[in-house]
């Protein structure tokens, strides 16, 4: 009898493994740090056999925790970090090249190649998304480009490509699978959303052999199973999805109209369409969110590419905090940040700007301003970007949004879940468990092995939610909002080179 799903939830900066009941509830959980390398300026890479090394390590540690036997594990659930890019040798499974990390620039100049080429629209046409940076086929291009030989062993078939997803599934299975599913497949800017297969014109003007490609799969089904050797036994591989459609599944967001933020490293916003793929006049891109039994669903998506990560440059880049977690105290002993704003674009911006050239900005100091202020301004950015990707929601969907659901990390703020209530104006809705994305993952594979029979027994894996009311009034809320906007502007296109 098995008493388990297990979810493999590989992060940008950590990989997790968590244990779920049959209830819902955690077993338990282990967690592994591993290094990031900023070669450059923009510059974001991982190392992916410590990617490897850190989810094995992880999910070795989630069962001795337990004490628990891989017998006793129904099946594992994979959720990562998207577009983030492996090229690898088949022969002898050693990456070519470090991971080019998502938050990553490094790709700017091909894709600013890529325009000059009139091709934005045909992307967004076929994949849904905007032409950036931010996606996996151009970081493909560029690690054909910069290591010898590798566009002639890509196009004999030697070499793989695939995102975290694949990776781990073909270090797991022990080579035996070179697979994706439609979540993760949707992120690379080769995928055809709407045909539902690699895209033949897109794959030649990258210049991409199809023999790299992952084959996909529906996100909940069958990926194989474990080598024995990594965990006493083999474990059936049932679920697979990127980590802000396993967010979203995880959170219940299986009808249209219902939304989930999720604020991590970045802050990713995602609205359920359903079979529809809508498209998106506002800056949002559309992507498939899953895929069950064949039958795709698909959503609106805003990506946020600095959330959690700001407050981690507190501490880390500037030394204004010693933990994260003071980051709420020193907000909440200032009255506001006294006209100060903070636009945490390190990388650039994400939805709905796109703009690659913009850097962080702080505007708005004068000699009264202190350590606290800029720190609640490090805060309320997160907030402020959310509203900007709600507002295109707004406008895209035709839907008023009643209630934002929210996980990840920083959701455990208090004030930021308030400062957010209040910057949107509508009810923010905390689950009592906050490891969504990974629940959805485990949720995903234990559905395809009957762990749990239907989407409707997955209602009991909840409690109740603690919300978050609004506050502000209108003409306030409308205030800050427009200063914001401002300081917006001051930060695009600052990096000309």
């Amino acid at each position: 009898m098995t008493r388990f799903a297990m979810a493999l939830d590989q992060g940008t900066t950590s990989s997790r493994a968590i244990l779920f009941e049959r209830d819902g509830s955690i077993a338990a959980l282990d967690q592994v740090e591993f290094p990031q390398y900023f070669p450059k300026p923009g510059w974001v890479e991982h190392d992916p056999l410590e990617i490897w090394e850190s989810q094995l390590r992880a999910a070795r540690g989630v069962l001795a925790k337990a004490r628990a036997q891989a017998g006793e594990v129904a099946a594992i659930g994979i959720t990562n970090q998207r577009e983030t890019t492996v090229v690898w040798d088949r022969a002898t499974g050693e990456p070519i090249h470090p991971a080019i990390v998502w938050q990553s620039r490094q790709t700017a100049a091909i894709c600013d190649e890529l325009r000059s080429r009139g091709l934005e629209d045909e992307v967004r046409k076929r994949t849904g998304l905007v032409l950036d940076a931010y996606f996996s086929a151009t970081k493909v291009r560029f690690i054909l480009d910069a290591v010898d030989g590798a566009q002639q062993r890509a196009e004999r078939g030697e070499l793989a490509f695939g995102t975290i997803d694949s990776w781990l599934l073909y270090k797991l299975t022990g080579g035996r699978v070179h697979a994706t599913e439609v979540s993760n497949a949707s992120r690379t800017l080769l995928y055809n959303i709407h045909e539902r297969q690699w895209d033949d014109l897109l794959l030649g003007e990258l210049r991409i052999p199809r023999a790299m490609l992952p084959e996909v799969r529906d996100s909940s089904g069958n990926f194989g199973v474990t080598e024995s050797e990594w965990f006493g036994a083999e474990i059936p591989i049932t679920g697979v999805a990127g980590d802000q459609q396993a967010a979203l599944f995880g959170q219940g967001c299986t009808a249209p109209g219902l939304a989930k933020n999720t604020y991590g490293t970045g802050c990713f916003l995602l609205m359920n369409t359903g079979g529809d793929a809508h498209a998106s006049s506002t800056g949002l891109i559309t992507t498939m969110a899953w895929s069950i039994g064949g039958r795709v669903e698909y959503a609106l998506e805003g990506s946020v590419f600095v959330a959690g990560a700001a407050v981690q440059w507190l501490r880390d880049g500037i030394g204004l905090i010693r933990e994260v977690r003071d980051s709420e105290a020193a907000a909440k002993s200032v009255e506001d940040t006294g006209g100060v704003y903070l636009v945490p674009a390190f990388v650039g911006l994400g939805a709905p700007y796109w703009d690659e050239r913009a850097r962080g900005t702080i505007v708005g100091i004068t000699r009264g301003t202190t350590r606290d202020h800029i720190v609640r301004a490090a805060l309320e950015s997160i907030a402020y970007q959310t509203r900007d990707v709600v507002e295109c929601f707004r406008a895209d969907s035709g839907l008023e949004l009643d209630v934002l659901r929210v996980d990840g990390g920083a959701a455990t703020n208090d004030f930021l879940m308030q400062f957010q209530a209040d910057i949107l104006g509508v009810c923010i809705e905390r689950p009592p468990l906050l490891e969504v994305t990974a629940l959805g993952a485990a949720l995903l594979a234990g559905l395809a092995v009957g762990f749990w029979s239907d989407r409707a027994e997955l209602g009991s894996t909840g409690g109740r939610a603690q919300v978050f009311e609004p506050t502000l009034g209108a003409e306030r809320r409308e205030v800050l909002y427009a200063g914001w906007k401002r300081a917006v502007e001051r930060s695009r296109n600052w990096d000309e080179a």
